[in-house]
């Protein structure tokens, strides 16, 4: 991994998180700031997303042997949506996990996470299919969610294969508001993995309060990507928009959420949890500990995020090899 030259951060200002994350993390989280400063945010858009692009590009860890690749388009009556698929070579997989990345809505493509969703199928033998959804603020909601449903229909309609939704992030909210429109259809999702997802929680949540300024990702920040995402007159309770606002969970397919102790969004993934329970579902919630929000990206580097991503990877092939049994 190529690195910038980034002053780690002063112990003093480092908070109540000083010693509350391991030092190997630290490292990470200066590096990731070093490449991508919390104050780009207000910078004009091409700007950050040139920058995230090469962040993304300096931490990319190839592919695993035997991964293949492909970029195709699904087309739409409006436009059509770039993909990428992978496959292990010459094994035919059980199972196609709909991956969604992250980013805020406003930042990522088919690069960006292409080394995850490598290992995602290199880890569980399944397929695996990303989309370069639009993004804000050129193309407010539901732009972000026609696409990733328009890509979920495509999978369903073109292949026999059980259907396993995952998202990191902001797509973590777009998996879930996938999984609850599609739940009474014929092909509907076998189960949904969802990773740090923002779901429209409640900010007087739990980690809302006690994480509200944790590293790499505050509520100012999470503020600031709900309202570019916004089309006026916004309706929060839309559950296209915030999955955690559908007055009826029930129906949806075995779902797990993953969070992270030291973030804010912790709180929607135990919610959700407890919700989809509520309403009759199975759904199971992990929050790994002196962990913080984009830790997928730590894994080359820090063991506590490297073990958490081999429980995800396990976590999606029992989601989606369940349907085998």
């Amino acid at each position: 991994m190529t690195a910038v030259a980034s002053a780690p951060t002063d112990p003093a200002i480092r908070g109540k998180y000083a010693d509350r994350l391991d030092p190997d993390l630290w490292n990470y989280i200066d590096t990731i700031n070093g490449w991508y400063p919390p104050e780009i945010v207000a910078a004009p858009i091409a700007e950050q997303r040139a920058v995230y692009d090469r962040m993304c590009l300096a931490f990319h860890q190839g592919h695993p042997e035997g991964v293949t690749t492909g970029d195709g388009l699904v087309s739409t009556t409006a436009h059509a949506i770039p993909i990428r698929y992978y496959r292990m070579a010459d094994k035919t997989a059980p199972a196609i996990v709909v991956y969604y990345h992250g980013g805020g809505f406003v930042l990522g493509d088919l690069d960006s996470h292409d080394d995850i969703c490598a290992e995602i199928c290199a880890g569980t033998g399944f397929e695996v299919v990303s989309a370069d959804y639009r993004l804000a603020p050129e193309h407010l909601h539901p732009a972000s969610f026609d696409d990733a449903l328009a890509l979920f229909e495509w999978v369903a309609a073109t292949s026999t294969l059980p259907i396993v939704l995952c998202g990191e992030s902001a797509g973590g909210n777009l998996a879930a508001a996938v999984a609850q429109a599609t739940r009474r259809r014929e092909r509907h999702a076998v189960g949904q993995m969802l990773i740090y997802p923002e779901l429209g929680g409640d900010e007087t949540g739990r980690s809302y309060v006690e994480h509200a300024e944790a590293p790499l990702l505050s509520v100012s920040d999470i503020e600031f990507y709900r309202r570019i995402r916004s089309a006026p007159g916004q309706a929060l309770d839309d559950p296209k928009f915030s999955p955690l606002r559908d007055s009826d969970l029930s129906g949806l397919p075995p779902t797990i959420i993953v969070t992270a102790e030291c973030d804010p969004l912790s709180s929607d993934g135990e919610v959700y949890r407890d919700r989809i329970l509520a309403a009759g579902g199975q759904a199971w919630w992990r929050e790994e500990p002196r962990l913080v929000h984009s830790f997928l990206r730590a894994r080359p580097t820090v063991p506590r995020a490297a073990e958490a991503f081999a429980r995800i990877v396990a976590d999606v092939h029992a989601l989606g090899a369940a349907t085998e049994r």
